[in-house]
């Protein structure tokens, strides 16, 4: 009797029990990167019900689906450097295109990535750039130009940093000259250092609050993602974005299928479906992060379309590095820093 209890709890506790109906699909997504009337219009035209489950991190997501064979979900949204980790760990579904008659929709420019270079197994939804934002109430235009500008003394205890490793070390390794994908320990040790000497100005670390700390105005220079900046700006028109010399980081957002997904044929519906072009250009304007289809951009606003922050030209362009996997060793050396970093602030 208590192995029956038991094994009847284990099966409610299941992120999703087996469904004998097909017409369900379950979602793991990054918080607020698909807008409720998304899912609801998916809903509504399908009769698909969906089940949306959200996260915080790659980490979550990914340690979830390699530790449960059968996750129960049918679509998930891992970020650029964690499509090609999951691919190589035989984690992610190859796409059927035949099913994907929105497919052609995407920007070409995000075919083919580093990340996934024949486009194999991922969709690219939305992106986003790693830069740096003022507030030209207390600093001049043309004052930032750098990453290395950060470091001057003018700046104690003003600056918020994302609270990402990855982010935060990327910043400091092309301050060095070096790529933001950098495996050597030597450099990394070097980006290390060079970032402790930076915490005498970083007075908050923060990724979900960025928004409102730089509207509140209570960090009025440092790291945020382009996205982000232009949607304080909406409410701060004192809030600019500056591109660094050194280069940045452009991360993506990747609609993805997971090996033993249950409900594939509900997954390839829903990711044609934000695919289509009406709804690529709403999640563009609900979210404020520029979308990879190329169609729904040709729908934004001007306003959108034309906004440099949003959307910047191919010669701002060519300095952007796509983030991709380090691979275990690599990445654990990063955590370790990142946490003595964090431990001393």
């Amino acid at each position: 009797m208590k192995y029956l209890v038991s094994a009847f709890l284990i099966f409610l506790l299941t992120p999703f029990a087996a469904q004998a109906d097909d017409k369900v699909l379950n979602v793991y997504a990054w918080t607020t990167e698909v807008p409720d009337f998304v899912v609801h219009m998916f809903e509504k035209e399908t009769g698909i019900k969906v089940n949306f489950s959200t996260y915080d991190n790659n980490e979550i997501m990914y340690a979830k689906i390699r530790t449960t064979k059968k996750s129960g979900y049918d679509v998930i949204m891992p970020s650029s450097y964690f499509v090609d980790r999951m691919a190589r760990q035989h984690l992610l579904e190859k796409l059927d295109k035949s099913k994907l008659p929105n497919w052609k929709n995407i920007n070409p420019s995000f075919l083919n990535p580093a990340y996934d270079p024949k486009s194999e197994y991922s969709t690219p939804y939305i992106w986003g750039i790693t830069g740096i934002f003022y507030n030209d109430q207390y600093y001049k235009s043309g004052e930032l130009k750098k990453w290395s500008d950060l470091w001057d003394a003018r700046f104690y205890n003003k600056l918020m940093l994302l609270d990402d490793t990855r982010e935060v070390f990327s910043m400091a390794l092309l301050r060095l000259g070096y790529t933001a994908n950098d495996h050597n320990p030597e450099h990394i040790k070097e980006a290390y250092i060079k970032l402790k000497d930076l915490l005498k100005n970083v007075k908050v670390f923060s990724t979900g609050t960025a928004v409102s700390i730089m509207i509140d105005e209570d960090a009025t220079v440092g790291m945020a993602w382009n996205g982000d900046t232009f949607r304080a700006s909406r409410e701060n028109k004192n809030i600019h974005f500056i591109f660094p010399e050194e280069g940045f980081v452009i991360w993506v957002d990747n609609f993805a299928i997971p090996k033993n997904a249950p409900h594939k044929e509900a997954a390839y519906q829903f990711i044609d479906f934000v695919l289509r072009a009406d709804i690529a250009k709403e999640v563009a304007v609900s979210t404020n992060f520029p979308t990879a289809n190329l169609a729904g951009f040709k729908l934004l606003p001007d306003s959108i379309r034309n906004d440099p922050t949003v959307y910047p030209p191919k010669e701002v362009m060519r300095h952007a590095q796509f983030q991709t996997d380090l691979g275990d060793d690599t990445l654990a050396l990063y955590e370790k820093y990142w946490e003595e970093l964090k431990m001393s602030d």
